[in-house]
């Protein structure tokens, strides 16, 4: 009876210990070393901490979730972070929801974000990140969510982002992205999710379905047809100039043609 007390207890114990990741822990070092937090909200981030993250589904650290001793879910929303996004995120290869909205970070989204192949979630809007959206993204087979709204972000909006079968919202709105909207996300077929006008809005250079069409740059049709007229009034004027000038000259020369053939006939 006593052996299979101690027994039960050995399993108890272990099935309660977490063993902690290194890729983790590399993960969170490099994460919080690119990030600045002036309201001291991720104090508890600390190495100590990094080591050994998770206690089974429990974190240890604010705006962490676990999932068997593994991180599986970071939203840090409005925390006022500054800085950069670290790309050794990508050594938390568990990870399934990344949400960072609502900061003021900067700095290029990491292309090595693409071997976050578990990632479903992937919130970076209201921030001021820049440069273009990385196309390695699409890596993330799983995303079902990318809100990329207010930010800086330019360039063109990458093609392969159509490939993703399991997107349901799609948000790039307030960028200053350019170029035609791909075809495969702006008119989706078949069981496909399909996005509206909104998801675009806000990215002046940004054209195609389903935003409605562009203005043209040129002149308005009544600016034409002032300029228009206001060429054929000064064509009139110029006309009607010449005319009075030929007019006046001619009648000139047959003056001076009279007074000379008058002084040619003999006086009787």
């Amino acid at each position: 009876m006593g052996f299979w007390l101690v027994l039960l207890f050995t399993l108890l114990t272990c099935t309660s210990v977490s063993v902690s990741d290194p890729s983790d822990e590399a993960c969170l070092t490099h994460f919080t070393q690119s990030l600045k937090d002036p309201t001291n909200s991720l104090q508890n981030w600390t190495r100590p901490n990094f080591a050994n993250p998770c206690n089974g589904f429990t974190s240890y650290l604010p705006g962490a979730t676990c999932n068997n001793g593994r991180i599986y879910k970071l939203s840090l929303t409005n925390l006022a972070l500054q800085g950069s996004i670290s790309p050794y995120l990508a050594n938390c290869t568990n990870l399934q929801s990344l949400d960072l909205s609502s900061n003021q970070i900067t700095g290029l989204i990491p292309a090595d974000l693409q071997s976050l192949v578990n990632l479903a979630v992937l919130n970076l809007s209201s921030n001021r990140l820049d440069g273009e959206i990385p196309p390695q993204i699409t890596m993330c087979a799983y995303l079902n969510v990318i809100d990329l709204h207010d930010n800086f972000l330019s360039g063109q909006i990458p093609q392969q982002l159509g490939l993703l079968v399991r997107l349901s919202t799609f948000d790039v709105s307030n960028n200053k992205l350019t170029g035609p909207i791909p075809v495969s996300l702006g008119n989706r077929s078949g069981n496909l999710p399909r996005f509206n006008a909104t998801s675009f809005l806000g990215n002046k250079d940004l054209f195609g379905y389903p935003l409605p069409p562009m203005k043209t740059k040129g002149l308005s049709v009544l600016a034409i047809v002032g300029i228009g007229l206001g060429s054929g009034f000064a064509s009139l004027v110029l006309s009607f100039t010449g005319v009075c000038i030929w007019l006046k000259v001619t009648e000139q020369k047959t003056a001076l043609e009279d007074g000379k053939i008058s002084q040619l006939m003999p006086d009787y």
